[in-house]
């Protein structure tokens, strides 16, 4: 992906939008998908008490059990395909197959739950897979600005940091999009860096 294909020739690329529980991974793949998503939503049953946290996320009903899956033509030449992660710590053992062949991920925050996203980020991290954070402005509010979220993830200042509403199509691909420029920049760098 680090050279703009020949007139014609169409690229895809493999993007994971991760995060906690509930905070908006399967809306934002559902906003912008251009196909009818395929989504592994479950009922939530007496079963997850105690198993899962929904006190943040009262009116939450449903959980992802294993992933989303949706599909957007960016330009002509540009298709990428997006794989939502579970949220819950008893589903991770899935990420890293999730992930294989990824270019990239987004990491979705919700500002009143943090912490929840600790986990997706070290993941990233360790597996040196570029990342973006989003900030899902929830009842189209956001708490706190950028540079906050920033310090508060205690991460370096080259990863993107955006602002987005998982419902809306136009943000939610420009999410997608600065991410794609984001794993650019950082390939064309790799590329001239000295050995």
């Amino acid at each position: 992906m680090s050279r703009r294909p020949a007139a014609g020739r169409v690229t895809s690329a493999k993007i994971v939008i991760a995060g906690g529980f509930g905070v908006g991974k399967t809306t934002l793949v559902g906003s912008v998908s251009e196909i009818t998503p395929l989504t592994t939503e479950a009922i939530m049953t007496s079963a997850g008490v105690g198993v899962d946290d929904n006190r943040q996320v009262p009116g939450k009903t449903t959980t992802t059990a294993a992933m989303d899956f949706g599909r957007i033509s960016i330009d002509r030449d540009l298709i990428l395909y997006l794989f939502g992660t579970p949220g819950q710590t008893r589903f991770w053992f899935m990420w890293d197959e999730l992930v294989r062949g990824a270019i990239g991920a987004v990491v979705m925050v919700d500002t009143r739950r943090l912490a929840d996203c600790f986990a997706a980020i070290d993941f990233f991290e360790h597996r040196r897979l570029p990342y973006l954070v989003a900030i899902n402005c929830f009842d189209g509010m956001q708490y706190h600005n950028a540079q906050d979220v920033r310090d508060a993830l205690a991460i370096s200042s080259d990863v993107p940091v955006v602002s987005c509403d998982a419902r809306n199509r136009e943000s939610t691909k420009n999410v997608l999009i600065s991410l794609v420029e984001y794993v650019l920049t950082m390939r064309r760098s790799r590329a001239v860096a000295p050995a």
